[in-house]
């Protein structure tokens, strides 16, 4: 039983599991501000009427539905920024370092 608590310990597997979690929540907020803030604003910008996730041009009988793919772009842009600038402030960087 002392080898797995060290195991755990040692391995990170409890910053693994809480990190997990945040990560899903974060994830939530931001789909949330990019649905309902962002890609209202890029519509109008792009002159998409129904929303950027509808927006699409046509080439000939093709339709290009380019929207969704700008909105999902989008956030992972901004989970990844989340991300970064968490890590960056809280200083995790500096635990992460491999044992001597």
């Amino acid at each position: 039983m002392k080898g797995f608590i060290n195991f755990i310990r040692e391995q990170g597997v409890i910053g693994l599991a809480i990190g997990f979690i945040l990560g899903g929540a974060v994830s939530k907020v931001v789909t949330a501000l990019v649905t309902d803030i962002i890609n209202p604003l890029l519509s109008v910008v792009l002159g998409a009427t129904e929303g950027l996730k509808t927006a699409s041009f046509g080439i000939g009988s093709a339709q290009i539905l380019y929207g969704d793919l700008i909105s999902v772009i989008i956030d992972f842009l901004i989970i990844a920024l989340v991300v970064y600038f968490g890590f960056k402030m809280l200083g995790i960087e500096k635990l992460d370092k491999p044992k001597a």
